[in-house]
């Protein structure tokens, strides 16, 4: 599969939604010395053991998921109620997660290179997508977000210049689910997964199913932890140096 190029970034969103600037300063550095990677992959890929060897590792900013605000809104547990009811609060957790990765996406960055678990895309092209098609959520609801997220690609920078996939079977993510034993996801069905796995595979490795924000690079994360560390030492490089656009084997 053929990676597109960078697009051009639009024009800031302090610019155009001074409203924005309200919440987040202006960033210490100009957008040209900035590099932001997103780290994709299926529940329980090991996104957050990555953060983790690279923050220990390396100079870089870190932004793991928001998973804590989608567990706690004012004392609600958005997330929690999906998984048990995704008809019912499948637009309620999406419409949170929208606005928190938009956060995540909008912060100050003050290192050069940032680091950010999942991003506003995958929540959309995935997550979102995989609710519609499972029935579980009304095109209604479905329509909406979808305006929503295209107005906000459209009127706020939240481009992304690498994208690591962490490749995995859904049959692997399921065993590490089951280990590591987290309340919300002790109800995820393996056929959960799976769909899951086919909408990153459709999106990132096919590209037949949304536009990709960025190149991707695909490491293979099925092995134990030890093997993980390896290979993310070993591709070191290519994940954190942005000269480095050669992403084929």
């Amino acid at each position: 599969m053929s990676t597109p190029g960078l697009q051009e970034k639009p024009q800031s969103c302090a610019e155009t939604h001074p409203w924005v600037s309200v919440a987040h300063p202006p960033t210490t550095l100009s957008p040209e010395l900035r590099v932001e990677i997103c780290v994709e992959g299926n529940i329980a890929s090991g996104k957050t053991t990555c953060l983790e060897f690279f923050s220990n590792t390396t100079d870089i900013e870190v932004l793991t998921e928001p998973v804590p605000k989608w567990r706690n809104v004012r004392g609600h547990n958005p997330l929690g109620l999906m998984y048990r009811d995704a008809c019912r609060w499948g637009l309620t957790l999406q419409t949170y997660v929208q606005l928190t990765m938009l956060d995540q996406h909008t912060r100050p960055q003050t290192l050069p290179v940032r680091l950010m678990e999942r991003s506003i895309h995958s929540a959309r092209y995935v997550f979102v997508e995989n609710l519609y098609r499972s029935g579980k959520m009304p095109e209604v609801d479905y329509v909406v977000l979808s305006e929503w997220f295209d107005w906000i690609v459209r009127n706020i920078d939240v481009s992304i210049d690498l994208i690591v996939y962490l490749q995995t079977t859904p049959e692997t993510c399921y065993q590490r689910l089951k280990m590591r034993c987290r309340e919300e996801e002790k109800v995820i069905p393996l056929e959960y997964l799976d769909a899951i796995h086919h909408l990153y595979e459709e999106w990132l490795i096919k590209g037949s199913l949304f536009p990709v924000a960025a190149p991707v690079l695909v490491i293979e994360a099925d092995h134990d932890m030890e093997k993980m560390l390896e290979l993310f030492e070993q591709n070191r490089h290519r994940i954190l140096i942005p000269e480095d656009r050669k992403l084929g084997p």
